[in-house]
């Protein structure tokens, strides 16, 4: 009976409180507004600060996380050696066949080693031609960085002993190369020299290091794969650049270095044993050492601190809107003086009124909730499709952000509400 006489008591409530709000409808509108926008930007911020995370973990993650990986790159002084008489001077610097030996004979736990070399050139099919990365490495190279082909195949090791002429290209490639047909079986001119496209490779975005190390311009996202045997027959150790009116030239045995480690818990100490054995072997610092896992680990610790900062953020949003919907209440209780001292002397006592103004803010605060999650939903699959981000709506923001906002409502509506249950019932009956 007593259950029965509190919820008639509470639907009463809340058809004074819809009443109450419909009857100052725009004012109510503009109020939820604040809470619309704050619930909506923390779903929205969070969803794209969870995207941008994902890419840059995906990416990480797909280096190898039990891989060291070493670069050549320029040293800070840049010493120049002469050709062998010739009038041109050649950079000589990174690292070489001896360091793979090296790292391959004396340090303990490396399980394979992947070499790779870098050359920028223009590639041709009939009249079309693309500036693309040209990668010379071996035929283990999709497992161990786990970028896979998508068609067709890669090339083998009987291809790379005899220098055959076959290649595997990026997807990027094939709209400016192949725009209205498939490229497997046909070939593509570098320079002087035609290779058969005998695959295609997966998406990627990571970028293989450019030629000239991570201290040169950002690679093109076209490259284009070939065995190590014949990019070394076809390029040899020198790599020539001709600007406009000077030729630079390089010599680089090894742009990359992959090195697989048998478990997880050796990649640290192998990756120091390797640092340690390339300071005894180059004199200057030509070279960089990558550990994906320790970047991974980075990643990770910015996510959370990126997700926090993002969250902050945008709950200031949400606290400006509380603070709108108080200054509003706190108005509506003073124009509703005389209906507050007619309700008390009538018999309402003090909690009915404390519970009527909680009601309406909380419903006002729930109403722009819902409104805020829709929205929040709906921002982030705009930006994936207009945009070209990754968005990611993790379960527990949508919850977390209408569970503030209905916690905004009851913090922020509490103040007018006791205010509204201190007045004096004469006192707000005689007010006009």
């Amino acid at each position: 009976m007593r259950f029965g006489m509190r919820l008639s008591r509470l639907r009463r409530t809340v058809r004074l409180g819809v009443k109450s709000l419909w009857l100052h409808r725009l004012r109510s509108l503009l109020t939820a507004l604040g809470i619309v926008f704050g619930v909506c930007s923390v779903i929205a911020m969070l969803a794209i600060g969870e995207g941008a995370s994902f890419e840059a973990q995906e990416q990480i993650k797909n280096l190898g996380s039990q891989n060291i990986i070493l670069r050549s790159i320029k040293p800070p002084e840049q010493q120049k050696v002469s050709d062998r008489g010739s009038q041109s001077f050649a950079l000589q610097y990174g690292l070489g066949y001896a360091d793979l030996r090296r790292i391959r004979e004396t340090i303990p736990g490396v399980t394979l080693v992947l070499p790779a070399r870098v050359m920028r050139e223009y590639v041709w099919n009939i009249s079309r031609r693309i500036d693309t990365e040209i990668v010379g490495t071996v035929s283990w190279y999709p497992e161990m960085r786990n970028h896979h082909v998508a068609e067709g195949r890669f090339f083998t090791e009987a291809e790379m002993e005899s220098r055959a002429n076959v290649c595997v290209i990026g997807r990027e490639m094939i709209p400016g190369l192949f725009p209205l047909e498939s490229p497997l079986g046909r070939h593509v001119r570098v320079g002087s020299d035609y290779y058969q496209v005998i695959g295609v490779m997966e998406p990627r975005g990571e970028p293989i290091a450019p030629e000239g190390g991570s201290q040169a311009r950002k690679p093109s996202q076209n490259r284009m794969y070939i065995p190590l045997e014949t990019a070394k027959t076809r390029y040899g150790e020198l790599l020539v650049k001709r600007r406009s009116g000077s030729i630079e030239a390089e010599r680089v045995q090894l742009h990359e270095l992959t090195i697989q480690v048998a478990s997880l818990e050796r990649v640290r100490p192998v990756s120091e044993a390797i640092q340690a054995l390339l300071e005894q072997s180059h004199k200057k610092k030509d070279y960089e050492v990558v550990v994906p896992l320790e970047l991974l680990k980075r990643a990770e610790r910015t996510k959370q601190i990126f997700s926090i900062v993002l969250g902050s953020i945008a709950a200031i949003s949400l606290l400006v809107g509380g603070i709108g919907i108080m200054n509003i209440m706190l108005a509506s209780v003073t124009e509703r003086t005389r209906e507050i001292g007619i309700r008390r002397a009538l018999g309402a006592r003090r909690r009915d009124i404390i519970l009527q103004f909680l009601t309406e803010t909380v419903m006002l605060s729930g109403a722009g909730g819902i409104l805020g999650v829709l929205g929040g939903v709906l921002i982030p699959f705009l930006v994936s499709r207009f945009a070209g981000m990754k968005t990611i709506i993790v379960f527990w923001s949508p919850v977390l952000a209408f569970t503030i906002s209905a916690l905004v409502g009851v913090i922020f509506g509490l103040y007018p509400a006791m205010r509204a249950a201190r007045m004096d019932p004469v006192e707000a009956l005689r007010h006009e």
